[in-house]
């Protein structure tokens, strides 16, 4: 080779090797360029990007409010659960075999469904809800990519059933749907806090970098139930109820003085924490939601007006014969001919034709304000879902067979609740407003109804009714002198007022030296030969009566059998 062609070949050496020089500056200076803006000019937005695929504001979820008895113990509790979702985007669904099999659903259907999520572009889909927390963390723990886990709480009822009408439930999202949840809504619920945290792909918290807001728990609600007495009054009336195969029952029990609420069961009932056989028909509060027509014992109201108006005392004599009245075209009768009666033998016989004689010539006006202090007519003060508005006719209403008719208790109507309160009135004469919690206890001034005087007789005449010559005498109690009084109401149908179809009710006070308790038991539809008051509700009311007085400590006021098996066994 000619030293001509060895100039040019080494000439094109040297400017391939200053081209790849060149194109190696020309790179790294792009790179370097590069590198400059993105930590200069391009940071803002890159940091931004970056954030919204690793920062997260998570929900930080509050706990609904405690809802306890009168002594602390919890009716309604909000407990940790996981909430399980996947992303169908991200997760492998052939992953969610294992997950299905430790949740107990089938993996099939979850594959399937996830599948068909996924193909609708959605990135979101509850595995399962409300789940045990260490079950959730098993799960979790697998690291599968795109499921997740999210912390939650779920309402647990304590008393269940016991105590189901009054508390009520929650839905599956923790707001109220019955009872004192719905009631108070707002009070129990908290407020949702949420912070800013990194998460890694399986969801789980790598760094928290602030909280935006705190989560604030619900309140609290103290009621004035007394879960023991609640306990004792549930199981009495759900024996009765199926032992009688009735309908439905209902049983209030009342602090005497303050008019608290110690007690309220209904019959039948539902386990909240149970919704596979929640039935809606068992949802109902009968104790609030339900009117009766309260019969025979209204009587006593009746009498206390007597008394009241001055024209009579307990001594004074109304003549019953022949057992019955004519009234318009209406024949009202006693169960036989009763003769002369005092106004205590009228409650103690519970005579129809009596309380009608004394309606009539106290007056229409004169009968309806004394019921309308008594608590007739007045609506619900608790402020209960579903509370029944008792109801009256009106004095322009009351002709001669409906003030008869109103004044042994058919023509006007109560909730077991409402004929409860009125017989707090029989304490001392003043009604006791009723309060379902502990705060609103005293808050509202006892209505007057009647003198002292006349409610001491009164009590001495309800006593008569649970004596051996009275129609309540089931509803003594070993140990305390008990006052009270029958009802036998015929249930309205269709075509008016059925035959074989009757609410059995029992309305008492004990003890009666210095009334502590008020009780009223109500059974609706009681089936069989026993149906009256006196015969189905009155045993009830004793049993309840006889366990509460002890478990208050109250002290006896009348001798008990063994105290006078053993006065006549010294005798003889």
């Amino acid at each position: 080779m000619s030293n001509t062609e060895e100039t040019k070949v080494e000439g094109v050496e040297r400017w391939r090797f200053a081209l790849v020089l060149a194109v190696f500056a020309l790179l790294l200076l792009v790179v370097a360029g590069r590198m400059v803006m993105l930590h200069t000019i391009e940071q803002p937005f890159l940091f931004e990007q970056g954030e919204k695929r690793t920062v997260r504001s998570e929900v930080q979820m509050a706990s609904r409010g405690n809802i306890t008895d009168r002594f602390g113990s919890p009716l309604a509790v909000s407990t940790p659960v996981v909430t399980l979702w996947v992303n169908p985007q991200q997760v492998d669904p052939r992953k969610l075999t294992s997950v299905a099999k430790m949740l107990g659903i089938n993996s099939r259907e979850l594959i399937r469904k996830v599948d068909r999520v996924a193909r609708q572009g959605r990135s979101f889909y509850y595995i399962k809800r409300q789940v045990q927390p260490e079950i959730a963390e098993q799960i979790l723990s697998q690291k599968i990519a795109g499921l997740y886990g999210d912390d939650d709480f779920r309402r647990y009822y304590p008393a269940a059933e016991i105590t189901a009408h009054t508390v009520g439930l929650v839905n599956i999202d923790g707001k109220g749907q019955e009872g004192l949840e719905l009631a108070f809504e707002d009070h129990l619920k908290g407020s949702n806090g949420s912070r800013q945290v990194v998460k890694d792909l399986f969801g789980n918290v790598i760094k928290q970098l602030g909280v935006d807001s705190v989560a604030k728990s619900g309140n609290d609600l103290a009621l004035t139930i007394d879960l023991r007495l609640q306990y004792l009054a549930y199981r009495e009336l759900k024996a009765i109820v199926q032992s009688h195969h009735a309908a439905a029952g209902s049983a209030v029990m009342l602090d005497a003085k303050t008019g608290e609420i110690l007690a309220l069961v209904s019959q039948p009932s539902y386990n909240p924490n149970n919704r596979a056989t929640l039935k809606p028909q068992h949802m109902r509060n009968r104790a609030i939601a339900d009117l009766i027509e309260p019969g025979s014992t209204m009587k006593p109201f009746t009498v206390a007006a007597a008394l009241e108006s001055g024209k009579y005392s307990a001594n004074t004599p109304v003549n019953t014969s022949p057992g019955y009245v004519r009234i318009k075209n209406k024949t009202i009768r006693d169960h036989r001919d009763y003769g002369v009666l005092d106004l205590t033998g009228i409650i103690t016989k519970s005579s129809n034709v009596g309380v009608s004689y004394l309606a009539r010539d106290l007056g229409a006006e004169s009968i309806w304000q004394f019921f309308s202090h008594a608590g007739m007519g007045n609506p619900g003060t608790l402020g209960f879902p579903g509370e029944a508005v008792s109801s009256i006719p009106y004095p322009e209403q009351l002709d001669d067979l409906r003030l008869s008719t109103v004044s042994y208790g058919y023509g006007l109507s109560v909730s077991p609740l409402q004929l409860a309160e009125t017989y707090t009135s029989f304490f001392d004469g003043c009604r006791q407003h009723v309060s379902l919690l502990l705060e609103q206890v005293g808050s509202q001034e006892c209505e007057p109804v009647m003198s002292k005087r006349t409610a001491r007789q009164m009590l001495n005449m309800l006593e008569t009714v649970v004596s051996l010559k009275g129609t309540g005498k089931r509803a003594a109690v070993d140990g305390y002198r008990v006052g009270g009084k029958t009802g036998t109401a015929h249930k309205i149908g269709r075509g008016g007022y059925e035959d074989s179809e009757y609410t059995a009710v029992f309305a008492g006070l004990a003890p009666l030296t210095d009334p502590d308790l008020v009780l009223v038991v109500v059974v609706d539809d009681p089936k069989g030969q026993e149906y009256y008051g006196g015969e189905v509700a009155a045993p009830v009311f004793s049993r309840i009566m006889d366990q509460a007085l002890r478990l208050r400590q109250v002290v006896p006021d009348k001798p008990g059998k063994d105290q006078m098996l053993q006065v006549a066994g010294g005798i003889r």
